[in-house]
């Protein structure tokens, strides 16, 4: 690769989105937060850039992956890593005006200097959705209950959460929980000889991992699972799963995970109750549970099971112009349909042939196409074409909006 295509592409981890794409990624976008509202959850938006400070000591082995620098005032900051913990510092910030219980949910860029791989990228979407200032196990229910229907409503015929409680595991120490929260991916002798790397001896290592897989629900993860099946969610989409763990240190009731069944992707959605977060920052107690659901995971297995509707465009017609002198009736004819809510393209050169616009719009996948030409100005009618079936028919312009609208 020569110099000049050094120049056009990203950097590593990082991705650009062409409207095919970008247009998949805003259906998600919007049904995610619809459904998300549904819930009674209200959006909140957080600044790319925090100071580093509310991170350190938060996220455990995470922090390795931290995107930080000084910036020009020799502040120390860094990119947003997760959503959890900058909500956690405007709960803290405007805790005397919010209501609570205060939930919300949030759609933004988080970033990670890891290594690139399937499904990992060093920017990535997260959305994230949590309620604040509720000790009660039916607030980790309720958010648990929205990580199910999220799937159930994106389309899915199976996902399952798997649900634990770290209040189960606090006689282990962190080292040993991080590597049992590998299980699934490294095998028992893989988190026996990570604990053993870790400084934990081998007799201990097998003696925590044993306790772990024979550990029953406590009373937290029963309310949970009850309620669940009150909401009317079928068994088959939840399970209680003694070995999740989930490594971020801050975690400290219960955990869950969703998992796609039949996906080859891994966890798409990851929870916990962190009660410690905003009193390590602000020294205000609040407590707090909830979610961050990977986007390109999510939507690597929408398209994996073909979940998501074809959108290849967000225009609905193109207004082509016959002639220049005629471009004045086909601007009036857009400036119409735009009032009447329709996605309208004007052709924007009037000394195009009609044959290539029409290859212009076949091409973009715009399903209508418009035609005012002298025999349609005459008669005060306009030509329509539907590009996915060949059929053609002139209407009034009133007809036409009828069609459309």
């Amino acid at each position: 690769m020569n110099d000049q295509q050094n120049k056009t592409q990203p950097l590593k981890g990082f991705r650009d989105f062409l409207p095919k794409d970008a247009l998949k990624r805003q259906w998600l976008r919007n049904r995610l937060a619809q459904i998300c509202m549904q819930w009674g959850f209200d959006p909140l938006e957080t600044p790319t850039l925090e100071p580093l400070e509310i991170f350190e000591n938060q996220i455990g082995e995470g922090e390795s992956m931290f995107f930080k620098f000084e910036d020009q005032g020799g502040r120390r900051v860094a990119l947003r890593y997760d959503q959890s913990v900058p909500t956690a510092r405007v709960v803290a910030r405007f805790a005397s005006s919010l209501p609570f219980p205060f939930r919300r949910y949030q759609i933004q860029s988080a970033f990670r200097s890891e290594k690139p791989q399937k499904g990992r990228y060093r920017e990535f979407t997260q959305c994230d959705a949590d309620i604040f200032g509720i000790t009660s196990p039916y607030a980790d229910a309720e958010v648990i209950a929205l990580s199910i229907d999220i799937y159930r409503q994106l389309g899915f015929k199976q996902a399952k959460v798997l649900i634990s409680d770290r209040e189960l595991l606090k006689d282990l120490p962190y080292e040993a929980i991080v590597a049992i929260d590998k299980l699934s991916k490294i095998g028992n002798q893989g988190v026996i000889d990570e604990m053993v790397s870790k400084g934990i001896n081998i007799a201990k290592a097998k003696e925590y991992l044993s306790f772990v897989k024979n550990l029953q629900p406590n009373e937290t993860i029963k309310i949970i699972l009850n309620y669940l099946d009150k909401l009317g969610f079928e068994q088959s989409w939840y399970a209680f799963e003694p070995t999740l763990a989930r490594s971020f240190s801050y975690s400290n009731g219960p955990i869950w995970e969703v998992q796609i069944t039949g996906s080859s992707g891994g966890s798409v959605l990851g929870g916990e109750r962190f009660d410690k977060v905003i009193k390590n920052i602000s020294g205000i107690d609040i407590p707090a549970t909830g979610f961050g659901l990977g986007f390109d995971r999510t939507l690597e297995a929408l398209e994996e099971f073909k979940l998501i509707p074809e959108i290849k465009t967000i225009s609905k017609i193109l207004v082509t112009v016959f002639s220049s002198d005629l471009f004045d009736k086909s601007a009036e004819l857009s400036k119409q349909l735009r009032q009447n809510n329709v996605n309208t393209e004007l052709y924007p050169d009037p000394n195009i042939k009609l044959g290539k616009q029409f290859k212009y719009a076949s091409d973009k996948g715009i399903p209508f196409v418009a035609v005012i030409g002298p025999d349609e100005i005459e008669k005060n009618l306009v030509t329509l074409k539907n590009m996915a079936t060949g059929d053609q028919k002139t209407l009034s312009q009133e007809d036409l909006l009828a069609q459309l609208s």
